[in-house]
């Protein structure tokens, strides 16, 4: 409930003054309702302005529990026996009084409020205006709720290390039973200085003190609320200025209108004692030295500590007092390289950490100037936080040195027992052979030493024989093949390895006779010297190990057998091809299916599968029936072949061609070892299907040049003939010619399903084919010559759909007889025609003539006078 406010009236018009103001009384109180914790003192203020009279007003409170009960005087500024008896003795004592602030201003107290003191309050103000105008009293509630604020810290680990994240839990909790918010702050004492660190609350608001900001803004301190009231206070990476005691101060709050907040009950609680253990107390830093006698410098620098995870570590190793390289704290290697004047050059320094705590001081090329008094200096650094860079801020915590570490260099050579072995033995050309050299009670090898070795070998046949270089592996481990087994080197035959850092091995994947003899193994220690090289420093070589067998020729032998017999077309003929290996290692097999219709006959290949199983067909394959073939690898040494749908031009017999393959290393090619062909298997079977003729004949026998010869073909079945549309012909023709040699040519063909092909043919004349009828097909010549005459004859192969197996089925070949063409020339009848024609011109001709001078003759000479004879003795020549 808010105080009671009554706006100022407004002045009459007779009241006005001449500057046009007025007085209207105004008296408020604090904004409430006011919620307090019982046994929390309590304060109301009042205030009055706008007041006539003198600039001292009274004032006068009384109280109400409800708001229909009556008004309790309870204290005034004027009266001192305005108080009630029930607050008489409480005004009395104290507990109960009033405040003037200033002349119109004054403020109740109650130092220790009860639940009996809620309630409405009045602030009451005599007149002492000339004129009542205004209110002259305000009203506020104030509301009284028990005290159930409870704040349970968790006790602190009373020590910590230096690094190490400290942890603050507070539980603070109370019973709402009003609008009350909740905030908790810890702080830390020391001496008789308490310090805020964090107060968290009463919005969710973060307040840090000025001590600890900066170190909050970079996440060194952080808050972590929890559930049920509980909340912690990480302090990461705690100094020894973190020690202190701590405490957790529980505050409960009420927001007042106005946006006021105001504090009503408040616990504080001491978390406890916190000691910081420094980092110097626990850091420990040893020098030892690693050294082997040789080119390399080992020494390690252990740093342990209680918080060593916390610490970031700077590593610094001093030769004689002197720093020669540093580690920084980020990881970044810094070597001194202004050592030596006077000294004489020391070897290359690099510092390298090795694990937790443990950093590698490595210094190659190792001289007489290296030697001397060494010790490893570490400082720890802990972070306080982030810059506002980004970078970090780092505070140093200790710093330790060493004891010193005294190295002298001295130069020993190192020793080692070799032993070489067989570990897998041959017993056959083409088996796999291994050799190791291992490598024994090694002493003095010098830091980072690396072991190469060499092998070599000599034939068995003499004594002097001379020994040839296989290959070896240097310090680096680089393969140097020798020049006679370069080529088995780098195709894998043979392999040189090292499987352990003591043991290296010589393989061999297939094995040849010129391998058995002795063999023996060199290793050579290798160093870095001074300029950074690998060199060598010794070297050492094993007793020759003998490698022999028993030279065994590889053979093969191949056994077929039937699997499923085809007895009549159409059935499945299966067969089995067991493959038994003598002296053979590790080979694959490529098997050719072959076969041919008799003893002596051409052999055609049906199949092949390689040794990597790649399947292809042979070219005596018809391509329409390649999906009754199977070839298939059944076991390691058994092969399978299936024909399906058998028919008449399958039969003959069938094997197995197989050959054996060694591969020397994945990836190469494959070489061949020996091969071998197994027994024969026949495939003979009647078929009961209907049986074909076949005759050839011709319109004419002899033609003339230009004329069209016609040579009809007929087929005819016999028994069970199928129907029409189950049976079908291919049909070739073909020419012989007789003069100049005999030689047969084919000339045109119509295959089964209808397709025509002609041959090309050095001739001008042309050929057709054609489908006479179901059982009849014509070849027709067009504009024949000389050179078409000769013999002709034509064949067929019927297929037909058999009716037990429902497939189609290959007939037996038919050849028709020959039959003779000839191409005439008629000379008398070509020539009656031409002399017939002359005859008769030149009778018509001669008659025509005849009649043409009988006819001038008798008209020339009707009328013509007898003419004496010349005197020239000549006579004139008459005619009748």
């Amino acid at each position: 409930m808010g105080s009671d406010l009554t706006r100022p009236l407004h002045c009459p018009f007779l009241l006005r003054t001449s500057a046009g103001g007025c007085w209207a009384r105004v008296v408020t109180v604090s904004p409430g309702p006011l919620i307090r914790v019982e046994g929390q003192p309590v304060s109301i203020r009042c205030d009055v302005k706008d007041y006539g009279g003198p600039r001292e007003q009274d004032f006068e409170w009384m109280m109400s529990r409800d708001t229909s009960g009556p008004r309790i005087k309870i204290i005034s500024t004027f009266d001192a026996a305005y108080s009630h008896p029930s607050f008489s003795k409480r005004v009395a004592s104290g507990d109960i009084s009033v405040v003037r602030l200033d002349d119109n201003e004054v403020e109740l107290k109650i130092a220790e409020v009860k639940a009996l003191d809620a309630g409405l309050y009045w602030c009451q103000t005599p007149s002492t205006d000339s004129v009542i105008s205004g209110n002259y009293e305000a009203r506020v509630q104030l509301i009284v709720i028990p005290n159930t604020l409870k704040v349970s810290p968790q006790t602190p680990p009373p020590v910590i290390l230096e690094g190490s994240d400290l942890t603050l839990s507070c539980n603070v909790t109370r019973e709402l039973t009003q609008p009350t918010y909740l905030s908790v702050t810890w702080s830390v004492k020391r001496g008789a200085t308490s310090e805020e660190i964090l107060v968290f609350g009463p919005q969710g608001d973060v307040t840090v003190g000025p001590k600890f900001a900066r170190r909050f803004a970079d996440g060194g301190i952080r808050l972590v609320p929890g559930r049920n009231g509980l909340f912690e206070l990480v302090i990461s990476r705690v100094t020894s200025s973190d020690e202190g005691i701590y405490e957790c101060n529980g505050t409960e709050w009420t927001h007042e209108s106005g946006g006021r907040w105001i504090k009503i009950v408040e616990s504080f609680k001491e978390m406890g004692t916190v000691a910081v253990t420094p980092t110097g107390q626990s850091l420990s830093v040893k020098a030892s030295l690693v050294l082997s006698p040789g080119n390399t410098l080992a020494l390690i620098c252990s740093v342990s500590a209680e918080n060593l995870l916390s610490l970031a570590l700077e590593v610094s190793w001093l030769a004689d007092g002197r720093d020669i390289i540093t580690m920084e704290r980020s990881g970044v290697v810094i070597s001194n390289t202004s050592l030596g004047g006077g000294q004489g050059k020391r070897g290359d320094a690099n510092l390298e950490k090795a694990g937790s705590g443990e950093y590698r001081l490595l210094v190659r090329g190792v001289s007489g100037e290296d030697g001397g008094s060494y010790a490893c200096r570490v400082r720890a650094f802990i972070e306080k936080g982030k810059s506002a860079g980004g970078g970090g801020r780092w505070h140093m915590a200790t710093e330790k040195t060493s004891s010193p570490l005294l190295v002298k260099v001295e130069q020993t050579k190192p020793n080692f027992t070799l032993v070489l072995e067989s570990i897998v033995s041959p017993q056959m050309t083409l088996e796999h052979a291994e050799l190791a050299c291992r490598v024994t009670n090694i002493t003095h090898l010098p830091p980072e030493g690396r072991l190469g070795v060499d092998w070599e070998h000599s034939a068995l046949s003499g004594t002097g024989s001379e020994s040839q270089t296989i290959g070896s592996l240097d310090g680096q481990g680089n393969l140097l093949p020798g020049s006679l087994y370069s080529d088995r080197l780098k195709s894998g035959v043979i392999s040189l390895t090292r499987t352990q850092p003591n043991t290296f091995k010589l393989q061999f994947l297939h094995t040849q006779e010129v391998d058995m003899g002795l063999y023996t193994c060199s290793v050579s220690v290798w160093s870095v010297n001074n300029q950074g090289n690998l060199v060598k420093v010794s070297e050492q070589q094993s007793s020759p190990l003998t490698v022999r067998w028993a030279p065994k020729r590889p053979s093969l032998k191949v056994m077929a057998k039937h699997i499923r017999e085809a007895s009549v077309g159409g059935a499945t003929f299966e067969m089995s091809c067991v493959v038994s290996p003598e002296n053979l290692g590790d080979v694959g097999y490529s098997v050719l299916i072959q076969s041919q219709e008799s003893p002596g006959s051409n052999v055609r290949t049906i199949m092949t599968l390689s040794p990597d199983s790649v399947l292809q067909h042979g070219g005596a394959t018809d391509p329409n029936r390649r999906d009754n073939l199977v070839l298939t690898k059944s076991s390691a040494a058994e092969f399978r072949f299936r024909l399906s749908g058998v028919q008449l031009s399958d039969r003959g017999y069938y094997w197995c061609d197989i050959t054996a393959w060694t591969k020397q290393q994945p990836g190469q090619a494959w070489t061949k070892v020996t091969s071998a062909e197994s027994n024969k298997i026949r495939i003979d079977f009647q078929e009961n299907g209907p049986s074909f003729s076949i005759a050839i004949q011709s319109d004419a026998s002899t033609v003339y040049p230009w004329e069209t010869a016609k040579l009809e073909c007929s087929l005819s079945g016999s028994g069970s003939s199928p129907k029409t549309d189950d049976l079908a012909y291919e049909v070739r023709w073909f020419f012989t010619r007789l003069r100049g040699g005999e030689t047969t040519t084919q000339v045109a063909s119509i295959d089964r399903f209808g397709v025509v092909k002609k041959e090309v043919r050095n001739s001008s004349s042309d050929m057709s084919v054609e489908r006479k009828d179901a059982n009849a097909y014509v070849l027709s010549v067009h504009g024949t010559q000389d050179r078409t005459a000769d013999e002709y004859h034509c064949v067929t192969t019927p297929w037909y759909l058999s009716a037990s197996t429902g497939a189609w089925t290959e007939g037996a070949e038919l050849s028709s007889s020959r039959i003779f063409l000839t191409v005439r020339f008629a000379v008398w009848e070509s020539l009656q025609l031409p002399l017939l024609y002359g005859v008769s011109a030149s009778i018509g001709v001669g008659l025509f003539s005849l009649v043409f001078g009988l006819v001038c003759a008798h008209c020339c000479c009707r009328n013509t006078a007898h003419t004496p004879r010349s005197r020239n003795k000549l006579m004139d020549l008459e005619m009748d």
